[in-house]
């Protein structure tokens, strides 16, 4: 049998990096998963052992790869994949799924798409110090979610710095700019009654032009991430607050709590009240 460590991270208030679960798995031969997609991205690193990775590209056209000790893999939100550990020498791996927005540019920098998904070390020592944030994550499971994520940047700052395939990324974009105004002005307006034209007015774009500049930066469309950011802090707040569902709708910038609660359900797939009721447990 595999003998495995498994964790599921507990917050989920994050919105540069989030971390949704982690752990290590000492596989047995031709220990195997999916194929199947998922929401969020998702790396291997092999710290002993081969296996194999079969991934789509962009056109959805599988390509099978060969992992061993001191590679990674990693696997794209909505890309289907599966993977399976050698039959003579099985795979030892550790693993974390995460998302967010400072993901794609991280991955940009490490020169990690879809089509070149394996990841190779340019230094043993930074692979060294990569693996073992991935094993700090995956045994220290009972620390803060800040700890955790904590780890998690320098794992991400491993990872850009030691892959083989890392790139230079050019800065200061105009469209980067107009991407950052936007952020800016939607965490310091989402309790207002703002929409995806008012973004684009306030950063003097024409809005087709603003939602693709948008996407192409950070996963979600304008609209999307507005709905999610303001569900985010609902959630703080169902959590950390006293205050009325009703408040907490006018809070976030939904003046009809109906509106509000079918909006947090499509989020967190539950009620705003039976969330809170679910997390009570952590309220002080």
């Amino acid at each position: 049998m595999s003998n495995v460590l498994s964790s599921i991270f507990p917050n989920e208030h994050f919105v540069d990096l989030s971390l949704y679960q982690y752990g290590w798995e000492q596989c047995e031969p031709l220990r195997s998963c999916g194929p199947n997609a998922r929401n969020h991205y998702l790396f291997h690193y092999v710290i002993s052992g081969a296996g194999t990775l079969i991934a789509t590209d962009q056109n959805g056209e599988n390509h099978t790869y060969r992992v061993k000790s001191g590679n990674g893999f990693m696997i794209f939100p909505k890309q289907t994949a599966s993977y399976q550990a050698d039959e003579q020498h099985p795979w030892e791996y550790a693993w974390v799924e995460f998302d967010g927005l400072k993901v794609k540019e991280a991955l940009e920098l490490a020169g990690l798409t879809a089509e070149s998904p394996v990841y190779h070390a340019n230094t043993r020592e930074l692979s060294s110090e990569l693996k073992n944030e991935l094993l700090h994550i995956a045994q220290n499971s009972d620390q803060s979610p800040f700890h955790l994520i904590g780890h998690l940047y320098l794992f991400l700052d491993y990872l850009t710095r030691s892959s083989s395939n890392r790139k230079l990324v050019q800065t200061g974009k105009l469209q980067d700019f107009y991407v950052r105004e936007a952020l800016s002005f939607i965490e310091q307006n989402f309790q207002n009654n703002i929409s995806v034209e008012d973004i684009a007015s306030f950063c003097n774009l024409n809005r087709s032009y603003f939602g693709k500049i948008f996407r192409d930066a950070v996963g979600k469309t304008p609209q999307e991430f507005l709905i999610h950011y303001r569900m985010t802090k609902a959630a703080e707040l169902l959590k950390l607050t006293g205050l009325s569902i009703g408040n907490i709708s006018n809070a976030v910038g939904y003046p009809s709590q109906l509106h509000f609660s079918r909006a947090f359900k499509h989020v967190y797939g539950v009620s705003p009240r039976e969330w809170r009721n679910e997390n009570k447990l952590t309220n002080k």
